[in-house]
């Protein structure tokens, strides 16, 4: 996965989203945010929309789990 930063503003985290995302709008994707504490996702073509928030652990979790398939 090769990451492309979004734009953010102020305290805004930096957002990243696959650069292998693709799809009718160009936008079918979810975005990433890395902090210390919490690994935060929100949907690309909603981003002011809801977020999720995890740990790094159940992110890694996901992550591998996404991996193994």
């Amino acid at each position: 996965m090769i990451r492309k930063a979004s734009t953010g503003a102020g305290s805004e985290p930096q957002w990243f989203k696959s650069s292998y995302s693709d799809g009718p709008d160009g936008n079918s994707c979810v975005e990433v945010a890395i902090s210390p504490a919490t690994i935060h996702i929100r949907d690309s073509k909603n981003t002011y929309g809801p977020r999720l928030a995890v740990t790094p652990e159940a992110w890694g979790g996901f992550v591998s789990l996404v991996r193994g398939v």
